[in-house]
């Protein structure tokens, strides 16, 4: 068996025997592993069409180059199939863009997961659940592709919990955490068209990203959006709440965010993606005055500061709008940023 860090050879005995190898090697992420024998790395790298030794990336601060036989071994470890292999090393190669900047989020006290977004025809070609249960468990190909990004952070990167991932409570979504867009299910441009790729491309977008806040509302598209808006606009988010006052980073962090909606396409039948940000992106605030009262801005709370207004986001382009989920009811879900756009921005490669 190859080792995921090196070229270390374990041996074992049977299957269960090598199971518990990898947990006493610090391989895994709680759960059992699949046993990343050398044939079926083999089998992903053919199916990727790469060479073990290729570097997909690297992490110049903590001195790691990323090569394609430990993203392939830790895709077998997480119970991958060999046709998911292309999206994990998209995925990879995204994660590792300096924009990305993942040694930020990946070693921060807040705790952030790398939200996988798959578009295009292979979410389909290989079986990316787009609608209900978006999040939940379930479907093979969500869950182990997003458990193989968060293996290749642990095993290929150092983001160790307790090392160098210093996040103080997590979240769900450092297990797995992929989805896809509902594309065929609705008139509105798939992000990765949005982002500058074609319909026909297959694209992986990575988010560095709290926990899904899900957003329950009713009626008229104008009544859904405001909910949404005063999900995304609540106090305490990274993009909201950065520090105490006197800390050199306190302030509100305008951050990029993911919102997705669910339920009847036909409801928003009359917007477009860009009318439904340019809505969100003028009501998601706060108040001067409650940024005070919680501390992000210095000072005592003074006449007119309930009435001036902080935006949380830099841009609408920084609303990353997707239509995902069950058509049964109006569910949403806002996901805030790690932090600052200028920390970490989204990152879209496509999958070859």
């Amino acid at each position: 068996m190859q080792d995921v860090g090196e070229t270390t050879t374990v041996v074992w005995n049977d299957a269960l025997e090598a199971i518990e190898r990898c947990y006493e090697l610090g391989w895994g992420d709680g759960l059992p592993l699949v046993p990343p024998t050398q044939g079926r790395v083999a089998q992903f790298l053919e199916a990727a069409g790469k060479a073990s030794s290729e570097v997909v990336g690297e992490i110049p601060e903590r001195r790691r180059e990323i090569t394609a036989g430990k993203v392939a071994a830790n895709a077998v470890m997480a119970g991958c199939l060999p046709e998911y292999m292309p999206v994990v090393l998209a995925a990879t190669e995204a994660m590792l863009a300096p924009l990305f900047n993942l040694v930020g989020p990946s070693s921060s006290m807040g705790g952030s997961a790398v939200l996988v977004i798959v578009n295009g025809p292979v979410a389909q070609k290989i079986g990316v659940n787009s609608r209900n249960n978006l999040f939940g468990p379930g479907n093979r190909a969500n869950a182990t592709i997003g458990r193989a990004i968060r293996l290749i952070l642990m095993n290929a990167c150092a983001a160790i919990p307790g090392l160098f991932d210093r996040s103080v409570i997590g979240h769900p979504g450092k297990y797995t955490y992929c989805i896809a867009e509902a594309e065929s299910e609705t008139h509105w441009n798939p992000l990765h068209v949005e982002r500058g790729f074609k319909p026909g491309q297959s694209t992986v977008t990575v988010f560095a990203s709290e926990s899904p806040r899900q957003v329950r509302s009713v009626g008229h598209p104008e009544a859904i959006l405001h909910a949404i808006a005063d999900t995304a606009s609540s106090l305490g988010t990274n993009m909201s709440t950065s520090g105490s006052v006197g800390s050199r980073d306190a302030g509100v962090r305008q951050g990029e965010i993911v919102v997705t909606v669910a339920g009847n396409s036909a409801l928003w039948q009359d917007w477009t993606k860009k009318q439904v940000r340019d809505h969100l992106y003028a009501r998601i605030r706060r108040s001067v005055a409650d940024l005070k009262t919680a501390q992000v801005f210095p000072g005592e709370v003074e006449p007119g500061d309930e009435e001036r207004y902080v935006s949380l986001i830099p841009e609408p382009e920084d609303i990353l709008l997707i239509f995902a989920g069950g058509e049964e009811s109006n569910m949403s879900s806002v996901i805030p940023s790690w932090g600052p756009k200028v920390g970490s921005t989204a990152v879209t490669r496509e999958v070859k």
